[in-house]
């Protein structure tokens, strides 16, 4: 998908801007995952090839803002945070914004409050379809302002045509995610649905698949986040693969090998198309992208990768843990939690939980860099991130002399 958006101010950075819309004009086709390096002297940036709004987040961003214009004098609700990036939603909440739940389904606002009369926006993530009856029960259209993204929705078909050749649907998600929560809903109206975390929850469903698990280790596992009725025996026999468009895609790759690899165990290789439905065209483009770029820093290597977005963010948090297993990585929602070269507030995926780590920065000098964030992330906050690390380090080049190979919009190089 190529269409261009009109992205807000709030949104746009000075720097990182300038930089991806210079990489993506000398390379139209993304074929080249190299890192952008930024050399400032003392300090040295890698930042990602891809990095940052994608293409389903840019539209939700573009229908919110112009639902704010084009009602100024509605109340306007959103079913819940639009994305998983605070500085967004918070943007929307000054504005006048109401979040009806939380991103894990607490109600915020009474149904009864609502009336026809008032604009209700779906999230990027989509919803259930409980959730559009219940709209439908207060008048409210659920479709006429609807960012949800449409590599969701191509999951939800697919669910959809699964289900009418037959087979069961194999989730790979979080159960709690709203995304995950609204493919669900869609899924279980025409197929038998189960939700798989990680590869160690696939073992479990691969070992009931080979007949070597029974229906107590089944129960406690997945009893709590499958469709009712669901009979492992007979609805493991026939399964496709999807995902949380935000997870980590080599594992679903990994899930869906090794769910495959258990069936041929059981019924032959020579019959594998009447158990096992080829999915893989349904993960998201912009989540492999940023994960392959991802990678190709890590390649790269540095002294320390500073990854910034929203900590209940799925898909940057899969970024965070891929940088943790090659350098120190912070995990920031923004510049002010860099307190100082002794100092910087992060989010540990380990603790669960907001820390501060003291002396973060090495003295190596030149210093090394990682910086990316994830796909809900504005490029404003990388600006501000990458301004605040300068400001730790005395003699950095300017930042203009920095930039010269990548020119301003509407001028031509050199």
């Amino acid at each position: 998908m190529t269409r261009k958006f009109d992205t807000h101010d709030l949104y746009r950075g000075a720097i990182i801007s300038r930089v991806k819309r210079s990489r993506q004009e000398a390379d139209a086709r993304k074929r080249d995952l190299a890192p952008t390096e930024l050399d400032f002297g003392p300090v040295r940036f890698a930042l990602a090839r891809h990095f940052g709004f994608c293409y389903g987040v840019e539209n939700a961003v573009e229908i919110a803002y112009r639902t704010l214009d084009e009602h100024p004098d509605k109340r306007i609700f959103f079913l819940s945070e639009m994305i998983h990036n605070p500085r967004v939603n918070g943007d929307l909440q000054e504005r006048g914004v109401r979040f009806l739940f939380t991103p894990t389904g607490a109600q915020l606002i009474p149904w009864e409050e609502l009336s026809g009369d008032d604009v209700v926006v779906v999230p990027a993530f989509g919803t259930t379809l409980e959730m559009q009856e219940r709209l439908a029960e207060r008048n409210i259209d659920p479709y006429t302002y609807n960012t949800t993204c449409p590599f969701v929705e191509k999951v939800w078909k697919r669910c959809a045509q699964l289900g009418e050749r037959g087979f069961s649907v194999v989730v790979h998600g979080k159960a709690t995610h709203e995304e995950t929560r609204a493919t669900f809903s869609h899924s279980v109206r025409g197929a038998k649905t189960i939700v798989v975390l990680d590869l160690a929850e696939a073992e479990v469903l691969a070992s009931v698949i080979r007949g070597e698990s029974n229906r107590k280790e089944f129960e406690q596992v997945f009893g709590h986040k499958c469709s009712d009725g669901f009979d492992p025996e007979r609805d493991l026999s026939r399964i496709g693969v999807v995902n949380q468009t935000t997870m980590l895609a080599t594992e679903t790759h990994e899930i869906a090998g090794l769910l495959r690899s258990a069936l041929v165990t059981r019924y032959g290789e020579a019959n594998i198309g009447d158990h096992y439905a080829e999915t893989a065209d349904t993960l998201c483009y912009a989540t492999n992208e940023n994960q392959d770029a991802t990678y190709a820093l890590i390649e790269r290597g540095a002294d320390l990768a500073i990854v910034v977005g929203g900590y209940n963010s799925s898909n940057t948090s899969h970024i965070v843990a891929l940088c943790e297993r090659a350098m120190p990585t912070y995990f920031v929602e923004g510049c002010d939690e860099l307190v100082s070269p002794g100092e910087i507030r992060h989010f540990s995926l380990a603790q669960h939980e907001r820390v501060t780590t003291r002396d973060w920065l090495p003295e190596k000098r030149p210093l090394e860099v990682v910086l990316t964030c994830g796909a809900s992330c504005p490029d404003s906050i990388l600006d501000d991130v990458l301004l605040r690390v300068l400001s730790f380090f005395e003699n950095t080049r300017r930042v203009e002399d920095v930039l010269s190979p990548y020119p301003v919009a509407g001028r031509a190089a050199g």
